[in-house]
This record gives C-alpha cells, structure tokens and sequence, in this order.
C-alpha cells in the first residue's frame, strides 16, 4: 500500500484478508476437499426438474421408467398382461447403460417398499394378540404387512418366458454394488429370498451329463467350470468317460441351463492326486470292480443364485443315483483344492512357528538356513520363501512337514465366526463330510501352487456319521481323521 494515506491503508486492511508471510504459508495446511454432496434420492428426482451431475435418467425419463414399473403391478392389471408389460421393462433394461440400469434398482428399492405405517400398526396388533383367540388372526395381518410392492413386481417378471433368466442376471449384475450403495440391499434380499423358494430342491430336476448331451450343453460345462479348468474337447471327453459321470441340477425355466453340476471319477480307492483323474492318455477304471467315487470337481453357474444352498442336497441325489447303478459303492469322497491356504499362511506363519517347539523351530532354521535365534517372526520370511518352491522339497523336509502341519491346522482348527475359514472346507464340512487326508502335491498346476503350494484334500462322506459330523460342527468343532489330528500342532 505504498504511497496510500495511513488512514486509507488501515480501513483497506481491515476488509482484506491477511496477507500470510512466507513462513505461515509453509506451516498452513491445505484448504479441506468439498465433500461429495450425498446423491438424491428416488423421491428428491422424482420431484426435481433436472438431473444433477452423476444421475443418468432426467427426471422426466426417471418418471417414465417409474410409470412402466407401476403399470406392471397395477391392481386390475392381470397376471398375463403384467408379465408382458414386464417383458417390455426387461426389453428396455437390455439396451440401457450400467448407470441407468443402477436407476431401476433404485426405483424398485425405494418406490416399492412395504408401507411402514401399515407394518407398524399390524406389529401393534400382534402383540397385543399374543396369547389370546385373537394371536393367529394378527399374525397372518403381519405377514401381509411384511409382504412389499415389491415382492409382486419381481413376481410378474418372473411370468415371461425369459422372465427367471432376467431376474437372475439382474442380481448377479446387482451384487458387486451392494457394498458401494446400501440402498440396494433391500432388492437383493428380496431376490435371494424369493430364488430360495423358486429354486428349492423339490422343483430341481437331476441330469446325467454325457458325451452324447446337446452341444450347447457341453459348452455350458466348459464355460462353467470352476475347479479345473476345461483346456479342450478330449479333455472334456475324458472328464465323460465310462469311468466318470457328470450330474448337474436344473430348473424347468432355466431347462438348458446346469445351476449346478459334479464330476464324479470311479476309483477303486480314495484318490492322492487330480493329475491321473485328467490325464487323457490313461487307461479307463473298469467300473465293474470300482469300490469309491471320487467327486473332485462341483461348480456353481449363476452368479446371480449366491445364497442359495442345493450344493447338499446334489450330493446326497448323486450318492444314491450312483448306488442304485453300482452297488459295490462303499466310499464316497472328494479330492478338493484348499483355495484359502496360501493366502492364510502369508498371514499367520509366525504364528504357527510360535507354536513349535524349540527342537522344530531349530530344524526349520538349519532347512532354511536362518540363525538359531531367528526363530520366532524373523523365521516366517524365510520359511515362506522355502514353501514357494514346495515342488523341490523331498519327502523329510522339515519345510514339507510344517506346511503339512499348517494346513491341517487350517483346516480342522480355523473357526473364524464357528465356521470353517476356507470356502471348500466350509461347504463340506457343512455338508457333514469329515476332513480324511491330506495329500502332497495334489496339484502340481500353477493354479493349486498359488492357492496351496500344491497341497489337495480328501473330504469324507460316512452316510452313517453325516448328521454327527453337523452336529460337531454345531459345537465349533471339525470332523477329522486321525492322520488330519496327528498333524495338527498343539
């Protein structure tokens, strides 16, 4: 302010904000980021006139969308007409974009939701019916209360021809969204609870898949399959030889679609390895003398069927369809990856060498060439490095026999939440089956070396012990042999 009055420069500083010296300007922090205003809800955008920036349907189109949703619902709308005009919603869902698709989820969360003042007034109701006349009157008035819009609307989609096969897609495109938008949760819980009903057991029709299934179906296989990897046509002719059976489960409006199948290998024994069951130069079991199957691959095929459970019930369909062809069956057992192995052990090899004692820790350091005393979280590093080359490590390698140990452990000792920590133990084991063997080098591809340094497992089904071996579990315990108890570390 040079050459400006006293009086001028005083009453200028004092509108002006304070110039900061070079000093302030190191120590000031940065100005905080805008936060992101929350996103409008279906009803603010309903009532709004333009579209903010992020929101994909106008107004006027959110409208629109809306209308349609209701005209499939409407009260003198019949059961045809609303799944045709339900069919015209799915049309335009398939030309829409992500995010306007993402729009309609809304729409069906938030416009078709149970009235609340309507629940709450029938709860009143129930309670003060509970133990009078009066208590099975007001509960069946709850039940409708509970029962949303929204129910109904999925309903009539479900009536078109494609209808199962929309709804189904939908959620599978819906759930990786869940944890980014709570407001979608309530979509998926409906949907997950109305497919537990559609796609129950008692509606599922049970298949043999063969070399002579339709085209169409036996690429629905190889598209499928989850475990092992389909690499060609004679590998999947040789996964439907006459020493193997492939069943899979499916649903009359899903009728070229397996929601679910198994690969079954006859074997005269419990089989250590997955590599002779897909070699196609081997020579066929004769089935005439076979004493075990041997499940070694089950896949899920739809995403959007997360939640719900026929895995069980495939099983126990499959153990008597395989009785009934060949009654000198005696044991049924799989040969299963240990996917969550690897990726735990990273984790927790401290904490498994803690548990050795002191003469097993001075092994593993001498195998792995660490200091003695480097035998507590210092001694993971190494030990780890070792394991990844789990291939070269011979039959009395201390290294070998420590994974050995940790994965027993994993297996019949890691509970988190009382249930099984790894995803293929938690559905055997929920099954009831019992953890029977572990097997070296069960799979030597890169896939079973980066989930579990190689290392396979049988899984039991004793039909005699299954509902004892729930019940253990039940208790927070596992079902295990004893060569699995013998391995576990105290």
């Amino acid at each position: 302010m040079k050459n400006v009055p006293d009086w001028l420069a005083r009453g200028m500083a004092r509108l002006l904000p304070a110039q900061p010296g070079p000093d302030a300007q190191a120590a000031a922090p940065a100005p905080k980021a805008k936060a992101a205003p929350a996103p409008r809800t279906t009803h603010e955008r309903l009532q709004a006139t333009l579209r903010r920036t992020h929101e994909a349907l106008s107004p006027r189109a959110l409208r629109r969308v809306l209308a349609d949703l209701q005209a499939v619902v409407a009260p003198r709308t019949s059961e045809l007409e609303g799944g045709r005009r339900a069919q015209a919603v799915a049309d335009w869902y398939a030309q829409a974009q992500p995010e306007a698709r993402r729009d309609l989820w809304l729409l069906m969360c938030e416009q078709f939701a149970p009235d609340a003042t309507r629940f709450a007034s029938a709860h009143e109701r129930y309670e003060a019916a509970a133990g009078t006349a009066e208590e099975g009157q007001a509960e069946i008035g709850l039940r409708r209360a509970l029962v949303s819009p929204r129910t109904r609307l999925l309903q009539r989609f479900a009536v078109f021809p494609e209808g199962m096969r929309f709804l189904v897609d939908l959620r599978a495109e819906l759930l990786p969204h869940l944890k980014g938008d709570k407001r979608l949760l309530a979509l998926d819980a409906e949907l997950e609870h109305l497919f537990s009903t559609w796609f129950d057991v008692a509606f599922l029709e049970l298949r043999r898949l063969s070399w002579d299934s339709p085209a169409s179906l036996l690429e629905k296989l190889i598209k499928y399959e989850a475990v092992h990897d389909i690499r060609s046509w004679a590998d999947l002719k040789n996964r439907l030889d006459s020493d193997r059976r492939c069943y899979g489960f499916f649903h009359p409006r899903l009728p070229s679609e397996p929601l679910i199948f198994v690969e079954v290998a006859l074997a005269d024994g419990i089989s250590s390895s997955i590599t002779p069951l897909l070699d196609e130069a081997a020579a066929p079991t004769d089935i005439a003398r076979a004493t075990t199957a041997i499940f070694y691959s089950i896949s899920n095929t739809q995403a959007g069927l997360r939640g719900v459970s026929f895995g069980d019930s495939l099983i126990k369909h499959v153990v008597d369809t395989l009785c009934a062809e060949f009654p000198r069956l005696r044991t049924f057992a799989t040969l299963s990856p240990i996917p969550g192995f690897r990726a735990w052990l990273v984790k927790n090899a401290d904490v498994m060498v803690d548990r050795l004692g002191e003469k097993p820790r001075a092994e593993l350091a001498r195998a792995v060439d660490a200091e003695p005393l480097q035998i507590a979280p210092l001694l993971a590093a190494p030990l780890l490095a070792a394991a990844d080359r789990a291939a070269q490590l011979d039959a009395k390698s201390p290294v070998r026999h420590w994974l050995m140990q940790c994965a027993a452990h994993y297996l019949a000792r890691e509970l988190p939440g009382g249930k099984p920590a790894d995803a293929v133990a938690r559905f055997h084991l929920g099954n009831g089956a019992r953890v029977e063997r572990l097997n070296w080098a069960g799979d030597p591809s890169a896939k079973g070396h980066k989930q579990s340094y190689g290392l396979m497992v049988n899984y039991l089904y004793d039909l005699k012990r299954i509902d004892k071996h729930r019940g253990l579990l039940a208790q927070g315990r596992v079902a295990t042999s004893k060569d699995i108890e013998s391995l576990c570390p105290p």
